[in-house]
C-alpha cells in the first residue's frame, strides 16, 4: 500500500523518468501536429526530407553544413569544430529517443538554418528520410 502511494505521488510530480521513445513515436506525434495544422495533410515524404536537409533555405547554412552529407556518419560543427554524432537513428540509437532532446535540437537547429521554428511537416519529412538511412550506408536512401 505504501509503495503504491509513493508511485502515485511520484507520477503526480513527474519525478519518474519518461520511457525511452522511438523515432516512430516522434513521427506519429509530428503527423498528429501536422494534421492539426492542416487537415489536408497527406503524409511525410523522405524526398522532401532529403531536400530539406541539403537546402540552405536562403541562408548560409543547411543541416548538412554541420551534420555532413551522410547523416549516418559523424559531422562537425561549422563554427566550434565540435564533433557531432551521427544523426540517423540507425547509426546512433540515442537520436530521437528523448522528447526533451528532440525538442531542444529542432528548436536550436531550425533557428540556425531557417531563422524560424520548423513546422511539423518539415520535422516529419526530415525524420522519415533519416529513418531510411542505414548505418554506414553512405547516406540515406
Amino acid at each position: 500500500m505504501r509503495s503504491t502511494i509513493l508511485v502515485a505521488a511520484a507520477l503526480a510530480l513527474g519525478a519518474l523518468p519518461a520511457r525511452a521513445e522511438r523515432p516512430a513515436d516522434f513521427e506519429a506525434a509530428f503527423a498528429a501536429e501536422a494534421r492539426n495544422a492542416d487537415p489536408a495533410f497527406a503524409g511525410f515524404s523522405a524526398a522532401r526530407g532529403q531536400s530539406f536537409y541539403a537546402s540552405t533555405h536562403g541562408g548560409d547554412w543547411s543541416c548538412s553544413t554541420c551534420h555532413g552529407g551522410d547523416p549516418s556518419a559523424a559531422g562537425q560543427h561549422a563554427v566550434t569544430g565540435q564533433r557531432i554524432e551521427p544523426l540517423a537513428p540507425a547509426a546512433n540509437a540515442k537520436r530521437f529517443s528523448r522528447t526533451a532532446s528532440v525538442e531542444k535540437w529542432f528548436r536550436r537547429n531550425c533557428n540556425d538554418v531557417l531563422k524560424r521554428p520548423c513546422t511539423a511537416q518539415e520535422k516529419g519529412d526530415l525524420l522519415v528520410w533519416l529513418m531510411g538511412a542505414s548505418a554506414g550506408a553512405g547516406g540515406a536512401r
